[in-house]
């Protein structure tokens, strides 16, 4: 199943089922279902799974139709209707985006290269060359069984999460951002504590890697920027084998072209099971009613292959069998970021 989040001016928040160039209007057959939360927690209730309770519901209703081509080309605010990250919390603070690195074969070289010529190290091996031989060694254990860590990184609440068409900014402090093309896995824990994985999205991991670049112990900072996801939630991607492509365009001109992008288990060095199981150990990411939004890793980015971002230039990440691409927008904070200033209470 494929869902989007719109945001109707008239009638605030809508659910929809993609079913081919339209989308039918969930909300309004359950009005009481403004977002993909309000439908996981109301399966939860009956026990049943969210497509289920979705296609029941729908029945041979197939609710207010959206053109879908119209929705993919408006940005936040245009028209009478708009296109929102396809999974969110109503408080954002409740929404963890968080992500592991260093789980595809070209990510590992692209990172090694940049910690070599940052350091210029004379060791044999770099910090990159073995977390990733640990994970090619431990990252896919057996069922039940606890393999190793993969790196992890944390960035941000829901504060700073996108959708469709909007802008990734470039804050004034920043030495520069640039495009991580990956999938998201998304997740809500139940109220015993329980994650559920409700399907996956295409993400655009923003990031700061001229600053990592600095040092690899300013990866933590690098990755507290934007991120995007979108435009669809999808339920039933197997994330085996997943194909795509990342294009950045300044107007006619392609400044960046991966060429093909390859993710999922079959290209990576961690199972899904592990990636999941080392980030929902953790109890203070098992907690009642939140939302999880965890990127999977890139096996490559266009850092190092084009020249620094200007306002308006266009990023499109697209993934097979993803839906529609993700498309975002680059601004630049002009305004200096004076040192903050902390009062006492």
């Amino acid at each position: 199943m494929r869902l989007v989040q719109m945001m109707d001016a008239a009638r605030g928040r809508r659910v929809g089922v993609v079913e081919g160039s339209t989308v039918c209007d969930v909300t309004a057959v359950q009005p009481t279902w403004r977002c993909v939360l309000d439908i996981f927690r109301a399966a939860r209730r009956a026990g049943t799974t969210l497509d289920a309770l979705v296609s029941d519901a729908m029945g041979g209703a197939r609710g207010a139709e959206v053109d879908y081509g119209a929705l993919l080309q408006r940005r936040p605010g245009e028209g009478a209707v708009w296109l929102l990250p396809p999974v969110d919390h109503p408080d954002p603070a409740h929404c963890l985006i968080t992500g592991t690195g260093l789980t595809h074969l070209g990510s590992m070289a692209q990172r090694d290269t940049m910690h070599k010529e940052a350091a210029a190290a004379a060791a044999p091996k770099t910090d990159s060359q073995r977390m990733f031989e640990m994970g090619l060694a431990g990252g896919r254990p057996e069922p039940g069984v606890r393999g190793v860590s993969p790196e992890w990184f944390y960035k941000g609440t829901g504060h700073i999460l996108r959708g469709p068409n909007d802008y990734l900014e470039v804050p004034a402090y920043s030495d520069d951002c640039g495009e991580e093309p990956e999938i998201v896995g998304c997740y809500v824990i139940d109220d015993d504590g329980v994650p559920y994985r409700l399907g996956f999205a295409i993400g655009n991991e923003w990031a700061d890697h001229a600053f990592e670049r600095v040092n690899y112990l300013y990866l933590a900072h690098s990755k507290l920027r934007d991120c995007a996801l979108g435009p669809e939630l999808v339920t039933d991607e197997p994330f085996h084998d997943v194909r795509g492509v990342c294009r950045i365009t300044r107007g006619d001109e392609v400044l960046y072209d991966s060429g093909e992008l390859l993710t999922g288990e079959a290209h990576m060095n961690h199972s899904l099971a592990n990636l999941e199981d080392h980030h929902f150990k953790y109890a203070q990411f098992r907690v009642p009613g939140d939302v999880h939004l965890h990127f999977f890793g890139t096996m490559k980015l266009s850092f190092g292959h084009r020249a620094p971002l200007q306002d308006g230039d266009r990023v499109e990440i697209a993934f097979d069998r993803m839906g529609p691409p993700l498309v975002n927008y680059v601004r630049r904070v002009p305004r200096e970021c004076a040192p903050v200033a902390v009062q006492r209470a």
